[in-house]
């Protein structure tokens, strides 16, 4: 079996793992390789031909691959390695990597430090559990935006789309343009997961029907779709009898939530958390194993590529210190961050506070919209921070700064809370 070593390991060609490439081989470390399964770097940015990307990072707005063109050519250009058409099968937690592909075979990679980032997969049909028939016509709305972007192919004619994830709206507006009829975006929630500007400019700027506290109950058609059912839910997130609706069509495509890609990271036993399904990292991306990192979606998901590719740039920083033991890992202490009132989850989970203490930012999503709102950054009952923010919404990731020198004082854990306007502890 083939044998390399290399300083740091991506795993993973996207968004994150390119970020965190450069970010290593920037780092001073010198050999660094990416290891993608597709056939070109870029990953999901590849079919997302829609503007919008890059407003954060680069102050001006980019397609997808645009984007990941910006980040490949800096990959060549420092001469990082990448494997293409390579699957990984397995890592070991001493940073052994087995992958396999058409061009070299079976092989064993050894890594200095390894970062994973594989990203995620959309929730299917049988994640959520729609009754009715099974017939063609049923796709998820990542999967229509690869075939009609990338490979060609139109998928139907008349639509409805569950869900009001980014990708569900911005394919609403991409079959729109492309002739066919959206008769609805369908969407359990009382409000739109996604991005408040992809709501405006994805379906009311096109006069697409939102029916927001609704869901689809049935799906007709023997070979080919030929309708749904849907009805109002109520708080409960259950179906109203009496409320039930038909509504003709040949396709129905799903925009039902994301799914971070960890089959890895848990056949070694890497702490997983219960509400990401992501690896738990402290502020340095670094998971429960020492010297394996991880990043981007693959941790939790994002609504903005700009907000992975600022994490995946830690990652690989402090992988690559890792690899030439600028970082002395023993004798931390680490504080746990969790989250009290209106918040989901927070990122990163633990702290490791050191002796100068860097500034952190805490990335977290609220369960519930707020307005006019409070942000709680507490010890015990004492504040540390607070800030206001005119609104909140869960679709929309949040993040708040903390200040290292304030880290070094605490002997307790964080909690960070959103209240609405005017309410205390």
């Amino acid at each position: 079996m083939l044998g390399l070593q290399y300083d740091v390991v991506v795993i993973g060609g996207g968004p994150a793992g390119l970020a965190a490439a450069i970010s290593a081989k920037t780092e001073g470390v010198n050999h660094v390789l990416v290891i993608e399964r597709d056939r070109a770097l870029g990953g999901i940015l590849q079919q997302c031909i829609h503007p919008g990307f890059g407003l954060k990072l680069f102050g001006e707005e980019l397609t997808g691959p645009e984007y990941a063109n910006r980040f490949i050519r800096q990959i060549k250009q420092l001469g990082i390695e990448a494997l293409l058409d390579t699957m990984v099968l397995s890592i070991s937690k001493d940073k052994k990597i087995i992958c396999v592909s058409q061009e070299k075979g079976l092989h064993k990679i050894s890594a200095g430090a390894i970062v994973l980032a594989m990203g995620c997969r959309e929730r299917t049909r049988d994640a959520i559990g729609i009754p009715g028939t099974r017939p063609a016509g049923i796709y998820t709305a990542g999967m229509v935006q690869r075939l009609i972007n990338i490979q060609g192919y139109m998928v139907g004619k008349k639509v409805v789309i569950m869900g009001s994830g980014d990708i569900g709206m911005i394919m609403a507006r991409r079959l729109t343009l492309e002739g066919v009829e959206v008769k609805a975006v369908v969407e359990i929630l009382p409000y739109v997961s996604g991005l408040t500007r992809n709501k405006v400019q994805c379906l009311d700027d096109f006069d697409i029907p939102l029916c927001l506290s609704h869901t689809v109950i049935n799906i007709k058609g023997q070979r080919r779709v030929d309708g749904v059912t849907i009805a109002k839910v109520g708080k409960d997130m259950f179906p109203i009898a009496g409320t039930e609706q038909d509504i003709a069509c040949d396709t129905l495509l799903l925009s039902v939530g994301l799914i971070p890609e960890n089959e890895l990271s848990k056949t070694i036993d890497i702490e997983i958390n219960d509400v990401t399904q992501g690896p738990v990292v402290n502020q340095k991306m670094e998971t429960s194993l020492e010297g394996i990192f991880a990043c981007g979606n693959v941790v939790h998901v994002n609504d903005l590529v700009d907000n992975v590719t600022i994490e995946s740039q830690i990652a690989g920083k402090f992988a690559a210190w890792y690899a030439m033991k600028h970082a002395n890992q023993s004798g931390k202490k680490l504080l746990n961050v969790c989250f009290g009132e209106n918040v989901r989850y927070v990122v990163p989970h633990k702290i490791a506070v050191e002796n100068p203490q860097e500034d952190v930012t805490l990335y977290f999503r609220v369960k519930e919209p707020a307005e006019n709102a409070r942000i709680y950054i507490q010890s015990g009952h004492e504040i540390l921070k607070k800030e206001k923010r005119i609104k909140v919404r869960p679709g929309e990731m949040e993040s708040i700064h903390i200040d290292g020198k304030m880290l070094e004082s605490l002997n307790g854990d964080m909690t960070i809370s959103v209240r609405k306007g005017g309410e205390s502890q």
